[in-house]
């Protein structure tokens, strides 16, 4: 025998060990096999692990109840606010708040109230105008500068359901400079160089029912 045919019989034995040996760990396909199924991919795998939650419709309001405690009288006034006009929020509320004081408060300081006057009830802009009127007749004016506000916090709220009418009342602390001088410009009370914190508490109320969304200021007390 040839050596060539001894390298084709060697070779042929070669290929045959070759195929028993992979049949023995892959197997082999018989009929019908379903496909492999894909994996997953981490993040879906990530997501079908996660519990399915419920959205709650109805939970309690944040925005009320971040500023007044939930089962209070104001907390129920609010709410129904809220129902009347659909606008109404009280955080926009208080943040307008915030720049009303500022303004009315510096206007009340320099005696001049021609730019606020729309926003303070009319026995309230009253008592304002005679307390700047008595001030020039004894020859004072003050000199402030606002600082800024160091506590804001609504303190009650009511609702009158026959009238539409919404009150809010709230606790300022200003910090601000304040002097008062004399027709001299001597200054006669305060320090210029000292900041000082003014306590106020405004009440503000509107008629729910227009389309005027402005607050009017009708009482104020310390």
């Amino acid at each position: 025998m040839s050596s060539a045919v001894i390298q084709l019989l060697v070779l042929a034995g070669v290929a045959i060990f070759l195929i028993l040996r992979l049949k023995s760990v892959l197997g082999t396909r018989e009929g019908f096999e379903k496909p492999p199924v894909p994996m997953a991919g981490k993040s879906d795998a990530l997501n079908d692990s996660r519990p399915e939650f419920e959205v709650i419709e109805g939970g309690p309001d944040h925005d009320i109840i971040d500023n007044v405690p939930a089962e209070s009288p104001a907390a129920a006034a609010l709410a129904e606010m809220k129902k009347e006009d659909a606008d109404f929020n009280v955080t926009g509320f208080l943040q307008g708040a915030r720049g009303a004081y500022e303004m009315i408060l510096m206007a009340f300081k320099s005696g001049d109230l021609s730019e606020v006057e729309d926003f303070i009830a009319p026995d309230i802009l009253e008592s304002f105008s005679e307390a700047i009127e008595e001030r020039a007749r004894q020859g004072l004016s003050i000199d402030a500068t606002f600082v800024g506000i160091r506590e804001l916090k609504l303190i009650t709220a009511h609702f009158d359901h026959a009238t539409h009418e919404a009150e809010l009342t709230v606790r300022f602390v200003a910090e601000l400079t304040s002097v008062v001088r004399n027709e001299t410009g001597e200054i006669v009370e305060g320090n210029p160089q000292e900041i000082v914190r003014q306590p106020d508490t405004w009440t503000f109320a509107r008629d729910m029912s227009v389309g005027d969304p402005n607050w009017l200021l009708v009482a104020t007390g310390d």
